[in-house]
């Protein structure tokens, strides 16, 4: 105890008091150490989460005894990372996350005894829109959807029908193009019966109207289909024109820009062709007719009028007459063509061509620009108009020029690419690998700036090393200089030479070495009374 007591007070409390500081926090980090490896690697679970569809995920959660954390305002649910994907299909095989929405199975949790037409009309309708919102929600950019259809009825004796209508809200990720949006409105109408896309209006949660749904957008959905058809075949040429020209002149060198023009007009032509000289019979009808008639005198009896009367009595004059009749109809022939132009066909098509020339080292690690020849050029020239299929007679344009860029595109060789295997990092990885980097530098900078001073400063002893001064006295002979030389006192220039301070300090040490002698004759003399004077000095000290 004695020991330990003495070294306590050799240490004295300001360093105890840091000691304890040092060790308290080197504790707590390394205990902080500890809980962050064996906390779970959290993760996502669903997010943008209804309060409904948390509370029941959270009851499953806690059901099934797996660790959760609340982000957000309980619309994000962290689980662990590595039983993401089976809690997704256990919450899936319960019918979660609903996002707020009723499907079909409405009508498994309700029963229909006793339950009016009307109220199933309302589940039928409440069915369909969660149907509806479920998925449009599976698409990639949708995040979140909310749809209100209108199914008017038919009512009994009345022929006029109000046609169904149905109204989308979006929440989505970025911007959704035109095609996008038609999608949506296809993908609805063809699930409701009598509903048309023109019917179906969609709107974002920022308030901005995508289609009005009132049928008046159908030039402009047509306008927009026509610009995107046509935005994708530029693109088409442009992408097909620089792969080739990359394995020609090399990647990066070489720009390409494509206008096309195209005809979206539909035209259906028939036309009817008769041909008069080639002429068939298609039918002849002969018809032979003979005539008699017999003159009575201009008397008129029964006998003349009867069938089979002779004239022979009657003794008038008689005639006879033969007319003949031939009818022929002939079939000319007919050519009937119908030719439908469909739209799409290219009006004109314009590609500009921009290549860089070549570089060539000089010798002095400087890379020389060079032009290309015209041959190269015109070759160029002749491979870019089979690539688009140039045609003279619709006025194509096709021009391939050598400039130089400004800025030269960094070839890299084939398979530097660092970006894959092993350094093919995720995010999480990243994040993770940062984390313990900070983690490893902060308990270094603990060792080395804190622990390692501390205990080097406890281990060394108080006692401070006797030191001379610059200049003192070595004895009687001399004394040492500003410079460490050592200065003798044999003539009385060296003496003349000594500086003040030396010889204020010789004579001190002789005044002092006077006076230890003097102390110590005294205690020879009188043993005793030095005894109790020293013991005096130490009761007082303690």
């Amino acid at each position: 105890m004695d020991s330990f007591s003495q070294l306590m007070t050799r240490i004295g409390l300001p360093r105890l008091a840091a000691m304890a500081t040092v060790a308290v926090l080197m504790l707590g980090f390394f205990a902080f150490l500890i809980m962050r490896a064996q906390t779970p690697n959290l993760a996502p679970l669903y997010t943008g989460l209804a309060l409904e569809d948390s509370s029941a995920i959270i009851s499953e959660l806690q059901t099934l005894n797996v660790p959760y954390e609340l982000r957000g305002e309980g619309d994000t649910i962290l689980v662990p990372r590595e039983q993401i994907t089976t809690l997704r299909m256990t919450l899936a095989g319960s019918g979660l996350p609903q996002r707020g929405q009723v499907g079909y199975e409405i009508f498994d949790e309700q029963s229909t005894l006793g339950a009016t037409s009307f109220v199933q009309n309302i589940n039928n309708v409440r069915a369909l829109e969660g149907e509806l919102a479920r998925t449009i929600t599976s698409l990639t950019r949708i995040k979140t959807a909310r749809v209100h259809l209108v199914l008017p009825e038919r009512e009994l004796f009345r022929r006029e029908r109000s046609d169904p209508s149905a109204s989308i809200v979006l929440s989505v990720r970025g911007e959704l193009s035109n095609g996008e949006i038609r999608a949506i409105q296809h993908m609805v109408s063809s699930a409701i019966e009598g509903l048309t896309p023109s019917r179906v209006s969609i709107v974002d949660d920022q308030g901005n109207l995508l289609a009005s749904g009132t049928g008046d957008e159908a030039d402009g959905a047509m306008s927009g289909e026509a610009t995107e058809r046509t935005l994708s075949y530029e693109n088409l040429m442009r992408t097909r024109v620089e792969d080739m020209l990359a394995n020609v002149v090399g990647p990066g060198r070489a720009r390409v820009e494509v206008s096309a023009e195209i005809d979206y007009n539909r035209s259906t032509t028939t036309q009817e062709t008769f041909d008069p000289e080639s002429q068939v019979v298609r039918s002849s009808q002969l018809r032979e007719t003979e005539n008699l008639t017999a003159g009575a005198n201009g008397q008129v009896t029964v006998a003349n009028e009867l069938p089979g009367a002779s004239g022979a009595g009657t003794g008038g004059a008689s005639e006879q007459g033969t007319s003949t009749e031939e009818v022929t109809n002939y079939e000319i022939s007919k050519t009937t063509q119908t030719a439908v132009t469909e739209a799409g066909q290219i009006k004109r098509l314009s590609v500009a061509v921009v290549v860089d020339g070549t570089y060539t080292d000089d010798g002095a690690g400087n890379m020389v620009y060079a032009p290309r020849s015209a041959d190269e050029v015109t070759q160029i020239l002749t491979l870019v108009r089979s690539a688009v299929g140039y045609s003279d007679t619709r006025g194509d344009s096709v021009e391939v020029v050598n400039m130089q860029f400004a800025e030269r595109p960094s070839i890299a060789p084939p398979g530097t690419d660092g970006t894959g295997g092993l350094l093919d990092f995720t995010r999480d990885d990243l994040m993770n690998g940062a984390e313990m980097a900070v983690t490893l530098l902060i308990a270094l900078a603990l060792v080395f700036f804190v622990m390692r001073p501390l205990l080097k400063k406890v281990l060394t002893p108080e006692t401070k090393p006797l030191s001379l001064p610059s200049a003192a006295e070595v004895g009687h002979n001399g004394v040492v200089g500003a410079d460490g030389q050592l200065i003798t006192a044999q003539s009385e220039e060296s003496k003349d030479k000594t500086p003040a301070w030396v010889a204020n300090a010789k004579s001190m040490g002789e005044t002092q070495l006077q006076t230890l002698k003097m102390v110590g004759d005294l205690v020879e003399e009188n043993p005793k009374q030095a005894a109790l004077i020293v013991r005096d000095w130490l009761g007082s000290a303690a």
